[in-house]
């Protein structure tokens, strides 16, 4: 089987360890594998050769993923997208799937669950996992971040929409979200 038979995946990290990681699980996995750490060097690759799955994490450096997803959707809009983050939200959930991307997941994440993600489905359970029920501030800073990506990142119109002084807000915001 030739290079150009196997299906290719480019993945998107800036975090080395978890991108080489992903990388040679998928090459175990008999894909044509490509790594780019930030938005140009992934913009290049997909131009290049056009992958048929791109994981993409939500944060690059000072860049966006949610970018780099329109781009991708833009060059090829076949390309299977899953967008992984380490902190995730309703608001930039929907605005990942809005975006064209396929799933949205979680990190930690594993190759089962990036595979699902690509055809859609949910990410592989463990046998008697249970659902963990999001804590009161999950749920608070989920909200308070979709309220801001409808005030399109206005700081001062979320405060407002939110009944918050605006630096109550930014204190909220500056904390990284609760974990279940």
């Amino acid at each position: 089987m030739s290079v150009t038979d196997l299906p290719s995946v480019l993945i998107v990290d800036d975090d080395e360890r978890l991108r080489s990681r992903l990388a040679r699980a998928f090459r175990d996995r008999q894909y044509c594998v490509y790594e780019a750490a930030g938005v140009e060097e992934a913009e290049t690759t997909v131009r290049a050769h056009r992958p048929e799955r791109v994981v993409v994490d939500l944060r690059l450096g000072d860049d966006s993923g949610l970018d780099l997803v329109r781009t991708v959707r833009a060059i090829d809009a076949e390309a299977r997208i899953v967008v992984l983050t380490g902190y995730g939200s309703i608001a930039t959930a929907l605005e990942a799937m809005r975006l064209g991307s396929t799933h949205y997941l979680t990190k930690p994440v594993d190759v089962d669950d990036i595979e699902a993600g690509f055809s859609g489905g949910a990410p592989v359970e463990a046998p008697g996992a249970a659902h963990d029920v999001p804590s009161l501030a999950r749920v608070e800073w989920e909200h308070i971040n979709r309220v801001l990506a409808d005030c399109g990142g206005n700081v001062s119109e979320a405060a407002r929409r939110l009944g918050l002084h605006r630096r109550s807000l930014q204190r909220k915001l500056a904390k990284f979200p609760a974990r279940r």
